[in-house]
């Protein structure tokens, strides 16, 4: 009987895009999926002199955008744990719940490269079953430097094959901000909540 695969797709989703929505489906299809979680990390610790929205208002925002998918779950795997929370804790604790799953960590290009600053990379490389990387245009990576580093990561990294955005949650701030034209950038629930709520506009 073939394993449960299992999409693991972490952020602060702080709005969610549909740059996740298009890495998260594009996952799930070229991949086969059974499902994917995605997991919202309520006080990103590589995030702490950042402002950002309270939990709440990204909890329903990321619902959502999800809703309307199956196989998208909403994880609360560091909802409901105290913190700090790290990438690698909680797909640990997900390989315990789940231990006859593969896990396929789903990240952007940046974070790829930023792979040898994350806490444990080595032992979350070993961990997970796969992971699959999106670039963004204009990522670039130096693969021998980071293979040098994690022996074996080369056969476990995969890259979407998916039409390409520049697309950030910063850059949609930054946008709704200073007036600038979003909605089309997000869910449609997503932007409905947006404006209600006055969201990102400052203080």
């Amino acid at each position: 009987m073939p394993k449960t695969k299992i999409g693991f797709f972490g952020g602060t989703f702080d709005p969610p895009h549909i740059g996740h929505l298009i890495l998260a489906s594009e996952a799930a299809h070229q991949f086969g999926l059974t499902r994917l979680l995605w997991v919202l990390n309520p006080d990103p610790p590589h995030k702490q002199e950042q402002a950002i929205t309270p939990l709440p208002h990204r909890l329903e925002m990321l619902q959502r955008t999800i809703s309307d998918n199956p196989i998208f779950e909403l994880s609360r795997l560091e909802i409901d744990s105290p913190g700090p929370h790290y990438t690698i804790n909680t797909i640990q604790t997900l390989i315990q719940q789940e231990s006859d799953a593969e896990i396929f960590l789903l990240i952007g290009g940046d974070s790829f490269r930023d792979l040898p600053t994350w806490r444990l990379a080595s032992e979350l490389v070993a961990a997970v079953s796969k992971i699959s990387v999106m670039r963004r245009p204009g990522d670039s990576f130096d693969m021998p430097a980071l293979e040098a580093k994690f022996p074996g990561l080369a056969d476990k990294v995969s890259f979407i094959d998916a039409l390409l955005l520049n697309l950030s949650s910063r850059e949609i701030r930054r946008r709704i901000l200073e007036g600038d034209e979003f909605r089309y950038y997000v869910h449609p629930a997503v932007y409905e909540y947006i404006e209600s709520n006055h969201l990102y506009r400052g203080k």
